[in-house]
């Protein structure tokens, strides 16, 4: 960019400055500092340009460009010449003093201009500030405090012009009469004098080295006088804060002896100030720099001085510090600051005043005191080194204060002490005990933060601090490490200190790194007759059991874990390799998981193998013994926490069973079973599987311990039945009936396979029945206890599987297997079967689906009872309500599983369509329910054992699937359920059958029919509520099936079908209905010889049912079924019985609703009619002048069919019978027996064909004539015709006698 082009722009963004908008503004500016990082010298010219220009520019326009021009400054001073530096320094001069007034944003943006260049260009700077600050004439307020500002900013290059600055100011100082302009003299003489301290300090790198503290005594004493003696008793608070903050570094300038002289009254003044201010943090820091002077030149009075200041400053120390308020936090550092001097310069006297304090009651005094004796420990080390025991002895109280803050407080005197010697000495392990105590405390056991105001500490911060403590003094203090090996091993193994083990882990490890490294192949621990530190058998079992619980306490599983690998050699000397080797795969594993994801099943499995690994390794008796022995010692220590206990047991059982030694294995397992607390849930499981994993190589040791168990006075009960336990309540005895009903069925699943079936049935069945059933007075009495019941359904589960898993269980012959499922049938029933809340169902059904696959087979009635009963026990269960994202409650889910395998293993002993035909029929009911939750969960069953059946499918000769319609009649219709779940089981269950039957012929297993596998996207759509979309894809389900069925199956299916139109849920009806004409229309052709056998069905099925959709169901079926075969459709309705029912006429209307079929049906009747004789002669008496006529019936069917359709027109007339009978069509509607005592008008049922082959059939005698209509009468009309039958007029013998068996 051109020159001019800069220019411009500068001065379009310094107009553009004084925009309204806050915003635009604040952009100018940072344009304008942006294009100074660039051109710094043309942004300052063009600033001091626009400014000069600009003479009435308004102040606060002024301040920003002259911030503006500060941070060019800052940034490019070393850039700039001495030409645009003075125009600068100028510039700022003339704005900072162009007022007298104090507009504190505009001065002192000026200013910080003038510091900001004085930096580099001092004398310039001090000589336009110099010409504005003259002897006699108090200079500008701004002048004195950017004289102040430079003092700091450049020190080495202000000091030397200090005396002259003094000289003039001083006597000023008197002539001061504003506040204001008294606060800056205060703050420049404060500066004056802070830069000249640190010029002294560092005069070896100083431009002038023969400066010294003499060359300001006399001005800076000069000053001190008035400002102690005049302005520190103003009534204004921030002139004498000002003050004070000025008498701290002023003196350090002071002359020797004129400070020592003002000691006496300097001291008191400051303390007094104390209870004037609220905020003493300058008071606090004033008095420390005097206290530093007056120790420097070893004043005398802070002796006389002493005992007010340490009063004065412990009760400054002992204000609660809120981290909120930086100044109360500011003033404990400067009030420890005083501390320190007062230490060095007394340390007895500060120990007298501190330590009795430690044993005061107060929170506040106690923790303030505390913190000052850190302080003085770090502070003042070598003045405490030799106080080291009394300071030691003074902390048995406040290590007994149960207050959070005290124990903070407690732990960083502790940690200070650490790092300084006093935990070598006598009394230094209580600290170091302390200290993991507090590690220990459980995050609960705290109190918890109230709020933002609460003085309490967070929740954690106690353990939170003592924590980091104890990790620090372990790896940062070199000294520390012989004090804590191998003492903190001591703490491994005590419950109380639980929660510590994380962090006493990793310190332990750190520590026995840095040993290995000093003396790689030495061992670690070195006991030397100290019996206080763990043996490496307590050491294994602690460390193993916490390590299944992995991140309880911060993740102690691989802190443990980690500890046992470097302890290896320690432990035993062979573990070397194998350790080293094997821990790093455990913690590899759980580096992989989170709390949540990790299984503990599986975990617990991996420290078992690692355990039974080191047991192999080691392989020495005497020492796997004594690790049992350690093992049984700590179980009570694991009381509170049940899932380590359970764990433990395990090792017990898995030492155990490495052991060689039976009397040491029947010993512990005595003693296990004499202090096991029988009440805990979890230490009942955990010592059964003690016992079980112990029999995997103990088995006749085991069993014999327990019926030794079993034997003792614990189930002994005399002869009365009053006779009461004198030792254990009746809850507890059920409590250990429970454990050891449990603990046969651990030592079943783990025994050694060829073992177990000889010792099943008398030793383990036997005993769990003598557990469970006990005898009083020779009556067998069973319990009622749930958890007793729970315990022997599992342990017949497990027994029954480690039978099945055996080699030669397939041919074991299980005696006692009708009793113990008619037990666990007692079981189910027993539940309530609305309800699902125990897991005795699910285990009992386990314990069958195990058993059942055992020999001897069940009966046919004992295995209907076990499917009935397991079905009612789970099918009535009341649906709950689903939890989160829709998921069932797991307990319902196993349980449904339990049931699924137990069905799939009593089909899998009979795998042939009459076994699914068997399992079929007992879901039924439940598959036709009227309660949706049952119909889905039959057909989910269904579904399952179908897939099953499908999948072990073995057929070595082709035969045929014979029930195959009956099923898919069963399954098709609920295609159309109410519940989308119920549609979609159905489905395929018609999927899985008609691959059963492309099997049956001859298909392999994995052939895939185009056609059925149409059914999986129809299955996918029926989530769609919409009928017609549901009766849709019926009719695709039926085309389906009727393209694989063999002809043979489709009368069974269509019967089945017929059975469904009485289905309770309409939409599995009207779905049969859909079925059932899709197939007539299908196949038809082929059920001409089961026409009669159809129409019959539905005449039955019309009588059971009243909906109206099934009669047009009915009519629509024999509609279809005529329009193929209709010689036989007619046929089988003429052989209804006459008169023929309303049913009947229903079935009759149908051949009449289409004209081509109706005129096929009429010339049908008509040749039969012209075929057949009407009636018959015979006298009844031989005098009789004239024979009877009596009708045949073939005929007489063929007119009443006249009646029941409405074949040409309505009725011509009415009947109005007056004695006589009509045919049932013509009969009244009243009149509802053959004796009705009145006639009324009958309904217009016959046509005039109908009712002329009606006249000329039947033989009439008496009066009476039917004729038709006169043309032009109406119905009802006089001229309408009557049928007058006598009923007296013919003789009965005359009458059919169907027509007579029905009237």
């Amino acid at each position: 960019m051109s020159e001019a082009y800069v220019k411009r722009l500068f001065a379009i963004l310094l107009d553009a400055v004084t925009d309204k908008d806050p915003q635009v503004q604040e952009q100018v500016c940072g344009a304008l500092c942006a294009l100074g990082e660039s051109q710094p010298v043309e942004a300052l010219r063009a600033c001091e340009e626009h400014l000069r220009l600009h003479e009435k520019l308004a102040h606060p326009y002024r301040t920003m460009i002259l911030r503006v021009m500060e941070t060019v400054v800052c940034s490019h001073v070393g850039e700039l010449d001495e030409d645009v530096a003075r125009a600068s320094i100028l510039l700022a001069s003339s704005e900072m003093t162009r007022v007298k007034e104090l507009v504190c944003d505009w001065q002192q943006a000026a200013s910080n201009v003038l510091v900001a260049v004085g930096k580099r260009f001092i004398s310039s700077v001090m000589e336009e500030m110099l010409s504005k600050f003259q002897p006699g004439v108090l200079p500008h307020h701004f002048v004195v405090q950017t004289l102040a500002n430079l003092s700091v900013s450049n020190v080495f290059g202000m000091v030397p012009f200090l005396t002259s600055i003094l000289n003039t100011m001083v006597p000023m100082l008197s002539a001061a009469k504003p506040d204001s302009m008294r606060v800056a003299f205060c703050c420049a003489l404060q500066r004056f004098s802070e830069s000249t301290l640190e010029y002294l300090a560092d005069l070896d790198q100083a431009p002038d080295p023969t400066v010294r503290k003499d060359a300001f005594a006399t001005d800076i004493f000069s000053a001190y006088d008035i400002l102690f003696h005049h302005w520190l008793q103003s009534r204004e608070a921030k002139l004498r804060l000002a003050v004070v903050e000025a008498l701290g570094p002023m003196s350090h300038l002071l002359p020797s002896e004129k400070l020592e002289e003002q000691l006496p009254k300097l001291l008191p003044g400051l303390l007094g100030l104390y209870k004037k201010h609220a905020e003493t943090v300058h008071v606090s820091k004033s008095l420390g720099q005097i206290l530093e002077a007056a120790a420097s030149v070893g004043s005398r009075t802070l002796d006389v001085q002493l005992d007010s200041l340490l009063a004065a400053l412990h009760a400054q120390v002992c204000v609660p510090v809120e981290s909120s308020s930086p100044l109360v936090v500011s003033n404990q550092k400067e009030v420890l600051r005083c501390f320190t001097v007062l230490a060095c310069c007394s340390p007895d006297r500060l120990l007298a005043f501190l330590l009795p304090r430690l044993d005061t009651s107060n929170e506040r005094t106690r923790v303030g005191t505390l913190q000052v004796v850190r302080h003085v420990i770090n502070s003042a080390a070598a003045q405490m080194e030799v106080k080291q025991p009394f300071i030691l002895s003074s902390m048995k109280l406040p290590l007994l204060d149960t207050n959070s803050k005290v124990k903070r407080a407690v732990v960083q005197v502790i940690s200070a002490m650490a790092h300084h010697g006093y935990l070598e000495q006598p009394g230094g392990e209580a600290m170091i005990e302390y200290i993991v105590q507090q590690c220990a405390l459980p995050p609960e056991a705290e109190p918890q933060k109230l709020g933002a105001d609460s003085e309490a500490p967070a929740a954690d911060s106690v353990r939170a601090i003592s924590v980091s403590t104890l990790y620090l003094i372990s790896t940062t203090v070199d000294r520390m490490g012989d004090v804590l090996w191998p003492y903190l091993l001591e703490f491994l193994v005590p419950v109380r200190f639980t929660g510590a083990l994380t962090p006493l882990c990793r310190s332990l490890v750190h520590l026995a790194q840095k040993r290995q490294e000093a003396g790689a192949h030495a061992l670690l621990i070195q006991y030397n007759g100290n019996a206080t530190l763990p043996s490496p058998y307590a050491m294994t079992t602690r460390l193993l059991a916490v390590s299944s619980s992995p991140y309880l306490g911060d993740g102690r599983g691989a802190a443990s874990l980690r500890l046992l690998s470097v302890l290896r050699r320690d432990i035993h000397p062979v573990l070397g390799q194998r350790w080293a080797t094997a821990i790093p795969l455990l913690l590899e594993h759980l580096d992989g998981y989170t709390e949540e994801t990790l299984s503990r099943k599986e975990w617990e499995e991996k420290l078992l193998t690692f355990l039974r690994d080191t047991l192999a390794v080691v392989s020495d008796n005497t020492w796997i013994c004594q690790l049992s022995l350690e093992m049984c010692k700590q179980l009570p220590n694991y009381n509170g926490t049940p899932l380590e206990k359970n764990f433990l047991y395990k090792c017990i059982g898995t030492t155990l069973g490495a052991a060689s030694s039976k009397e040491v294995v029947r010993k512990h397992l005595q003693e296990l079973l004499e202090t096991a607390r029988y009440q805990e849930e979890s230490e009942r499981e955990g010592l059964a599987c003690c016992f079980g994993i112990c029999a995997s190589s103990h088995l006749d040791d085991t069993l014999a311990q327990l019926e030794d168990f079993v034997k003792s006075d614990v189930f002994r009960k005399s002869a009365g039945i009053f006779n009461i336990f004198k030792d254990r309540s009746e809850n507890e005895v059920e409590k250990v009936k429970s454990t050891l009903i449990l603990c046969y069925g651990h030592v079943a699943a783990r025994a050694p396979r060829e073992l177990l079936l000889a010792r099943v049935e008398s030793d383990i069945f036997r005993n769990m029945s003598q557990c469970f059933s006990t005898k009083v007075l020779g009556i067998k009495v069973e319990t009622k206890d749930p958890a007793l019941r729970l315990c022997l359904a599992r342990s017949v589960c497990m027994a029954s599987q480690a039978i099945c898993s055996s080699s030669r269980g397939s041919s074991f012959q299980l005696l006692r297997k009708p009793e113990l499922v008619a037990q666990m049938m007692e079981f189910i029933k027993a539940e309530p079967p609305d309800s699902l809340r125990t897991h005795i169902r699910k285990k009992a059904m386990l314990a069958c689906t195990y058993l059942v696959s055992l020999e001897p087979a069940l009966e046919g009635q004992a295995q209907a009872d076990l499917i009935h009963s397991c079905l009612h026990g789970v099918m009535a269960v009341l649906p709950e309500p689903e939890g989160v994202d829709g998921h069932q409650e797991p307990l319902y889910l196993d349980t449904v599983q339990a049931l699924k395998d137990l069905l799939t293993s009593l089909l899998q002993r009979n795998m042939t369509p009459q076994g699914l035909q068997v399992m079929v029929e007992h879901l039924s009911p439940w598959i036709k329910s009227p309660r949706g939750h049952e119909r889905v969960r039959a057909l989910g069953l269904s579904a399952c054992l179908l897939q099953y059946f499908l999948k072990h499918l073995h057929i070595s000769a082709l035969v045929p699937f014979h029930n195959l319609g009956l099923l898919l009649g069963l399954f098709s219709p609920r295609c159309a359920d109410l519940r989308p779940a119920t549609r979609q089981e159905a489905v395929s269950c018609v999927y899985s059958l008609l691959y059963l039957q492309l099997g049956y012929e001859g298909f392999s297993r994995d052939y895939r029919d185009d056609a059925v596998e149409q059914l999986l996207a129809l299955r996918d759509g029926l989530g769609h509520p919409e009928p017609s979309i549901l009766f849709h894809t019926c009719h695709s389900v039926a085309q389906i099936i009727g393209k694989r069925l063999p002809p043979d199956q489709l009368i069974s299916l269509l019967l089945t079908l017929f059975e469904g139109l009485g289905d309770p849920d309409k939409n599995c009806s009207r779905a049969a209905t859909v079925i059932i004409n899709c197939l007539l229309k299908e196949r038809a052709n082929v059920l001409l010889e089961k026409v009669p056998e159809i129409v019959s069905v539905l005449r039955s099925k019309l009588q059971e049912t009243r909906g109206e959709h099934v009669l047009q169901a009915a009519q629509h079926s024999v509609y279809v079924l005529a329009a193929r075969h209709h010689a036989a459709v007619v046929s089988s309705l003429l052989g209804s019985p006459l008169p023929f029912d309303s049913h009947t006429c229903t079935l009759w209307r149908a051949l009449a609703v289409e004209p081509g079929l109706a005129t096929q049906v009429l010339g049908l009747l008509l040749e039969k009619m012209s075929r057949d004789v009407p009636f018959k002669e015979s006298r009844a008496f031989l005098l009789s002048s004239a024979p009877d006529r009596v009708a045949t019936l073939p005929p007489l069917a063929r007119s009443c069919c006249g009646s029941a359709a409405p074949w040409v027109s309505s009725c011509p007339g009415t009947c109005r019978p007056r004695r006589g009978r009509a045919p049932a069509q013509a009969w009244p509607r009243g009149a509802s027996s053959p004796a009705a005592p009145q006639w009324k008008r009958c309904r217009p049922c016959c046509s005039a064909a109908a009712t002329t082959m009606w006249c000329n059939t039947w033989s009439w005698r008496g009066a009476g004539s039917c004729s038709g209509p006169r043309p032009g009468t109406r119905r009802g009309s006089p001229g309408w015709p009557v049928c007058t039958r006598s009923r007296g007029s013919a003789p009965q013998p005359s009458w059919p006698s169907c027509l007579a068996a029905t009237w």
